[in-house]
């Protein structure tokens, strides 16, 4: 039964939840995550179901719903488990790997792969927390109770935010679906039974947003969205707001000390123009600009490589509402604008649309696309690490839109050349995620990390205030910084098929295998 925005509220005890033993939660998250290999497919089933009616075609598999839906929830869970063994067995959080005093005041501290789990997936991953002040972590058992409305993404339905606020903050919530992922939710409260009968968790109907936001007693709100959303809901209630509202995210493509050679110029393209199809290109972290040098002897190449790449990657449907309308508009401010049709174009709303050479203060520059669109700036300075990582840095925080998600490509020889100039840049960057060499996509994924905006105010924002995620609880926490070596490949979309299984046995690793 759809419950209003009210009787969810009146359905929560926050100040039971936070006298609940450790025992009673690892076992709360054992069932979810049994409840999570129960009801995993039928999860899939539905987000499969509506990004295909909006698409046009039979794109999306169930496996990638599966994806879409289980894995970030399922790394919060793993990382839950993690930390409630550890305060069993300790009394204390885990400890960061490692602590590095930046000297100005901030902290650098190293925070994934922690658990044995991590350890096994990370390969060469590492990911960092960028502190202001002195490294202090919070148990959530020492978080005082209250009652968190949460407002689902509408290009996700797995709404990490929800049990990232039970379990790493010791909160009671209301979670209400966007109106996208209605049948979803629906999967979602099967799943998360455990917390609801506890008196936890509560689900509000789609039709309650306004009413959800104007309750009395609330703690907070979190919100992911629009940035448009987010200030009318800031004018609507007193209630403190945790947003992520999206923006323009720039790819910063180091030139090399050597020449790349053709395979890892094919290889990079591909990482990028792959996590820009991601799911229509309705990812709120995904490169949308990348920024290269006009000097640089390769760029060329590298164009011809983004070309090739988002023509020989298989075709991925663009689904999310008024994408129609934002491509139009593109169009009709980039008429350079080359329309790439993967596939032979034999499938509706799969265009790739790439913007090469776009000057510095376009449309392209200044505006968010949230579909499969991509645009290069190429800043006229020399093709070295020296000249060129200061300028793009500068590019990034005072011409494009927001402050979410930054990658970086750079070789590793080139930055162990450079490695001043490069952590001057992960310093001097104003961004709440940074990538090297991987995607900003993945430290959403990441549950040891934080999303969200970079030092942005209540008076004027565009990618949010606040962060989700951090599951060591540090607090003060400005940025996320996730790195990778050059020769990582990620998920790349090549071919359907073998995409399809590495995403499964990203589900089973995550879940266990699926009943």
């Amino acid at each position: 039964m759809t419950q209003t925005a009210q009787e969810a509220f009146d359905q929560l005890d926050p100040q039971a939840w936070t006298k609940v033993s450790i025992e009673e939660r690892l076992q709360i998250l054992a069932e979810i995550q049994a409840n999570m290999r129960q009801y995993g497919a039928e999860l899939g089933q539905a987000e499969m179901e509506m990004k295909n009616r909006l698409t046009g075609a039979d794109l999306y598999s169930q496996t990638d719903g599966m994806l879409q839906t289980l894995v970030a929830v399922g790394n919060v869970i793993n990382a839950s488990i993690f930390i409630y063994q550890t305060l069993a067995e300790t009394g204390k959080m885990p400890e960061a790997k490692s602590i590095r005093d930046l000297g100005d005041g901030t902290f650098e501290v190293e925070v994934f792969p922690t658990a044995p789990v991590d350890q096994m997936t990370a390969a060469t991953q590492h990911g960092y927390l960028r502190l202001v002040g002195q490294p202090k972590q919070v148990s959530p058992l020492d978080k005082e109770a209250g009652i968190i409305a949460v407002s689902g993404a509408g290009n996700y339905s797995s709404s990490i935010e929800t049990i990232k606020a039970i379990f790493f903050d010791n909160k009671t919530v209301i979670h209400k679906a966007h109106r996208l992922n209605e049948a979803t939710d629906k999967v979602w409260e099967k799943i998360f039974a455990p917390l609801v009968e506890r008196k936890v968790l509560s689900f509000a109907g789609v039709d309650y947003s306004r009413d959800l936001i104007q309750l009395e007693g609330l703690e907070a709100i979190y919100f992911t969205g629009s940035t448009a959303v987010a200030k009318n809901i800031m004018a609507s209630t007193d209630t403190p707001l945790v947003s992520e509202c999206g923006g323009n995210n720039p790819a910063i493509i180091v030139p090399g000390d050597r020449p790349w050679t053709a395979e890892e110029i094919k290889n990079q393209a591909e990482l990028i123009v792959s996590i820009s199809k991601g799911n229509g290109g309705a990812a709120c972290g995904r490169p949308q600009t990348f920024i290269t040098s006009k000097q640089w002897a390769q760029r060329e190449e590298f164009l011809d490589a983004i070309r090739q790449a988002a023509q020989s990657t298989f075709a991925v449907g663009t689904y999310y509402p008024k994408s129609a309308d934002v491509r139009e508009a593109f169009l009709a401010a980039h008429p350079q604008a080359e329309i790439i049709k993967p596939e032979g174009g034999q499938y509706p709303n799969t265009d790739f649309l790439f913007i090469p050479d776009m000057d510095k203060s376009a449309y392209g520059v200044t505006h968010e696309a949230f579909c499969q669109i991509m645009g290069e700036v190429a800043l006229d300075v020399p093709a070295t690490a020296e000249a060129f990582l200061p300028a793009a840095t500068a590019f990034a925080n005072d011409a494009l839109l927001g402050t979410l998600g930054c990658m970086i490509l750079i070789d590793d020889e080139t930055r162990a050349n450079h490695e001043d100039a490069f952590q001057t840049a992960l310093s001097e960057l104003n961004y709440g995620g940074i990538t090297v060499n991987t995607t900003p996509p993945m430290v959403w994924f990441n549950a040891y990390l934080t999303w969200g905006g970079c030092k942005e105010t209540k008076e004027n924002f565009v990618s949010g205030i606040g962060n989700f995620g951090n599951a060591l609880n540090f607090e003060q926490v400005e940025k996320s910084i996730l790195i990778e070596q050059f020769a990582a490949t990620g998920f790349l979309y090549n071919d359907r098929q073998a995409t399809d299984a590495m995403n499964q046995q990203v589900i089973n690793f995550t879940l266990g295998n699926m009943e």
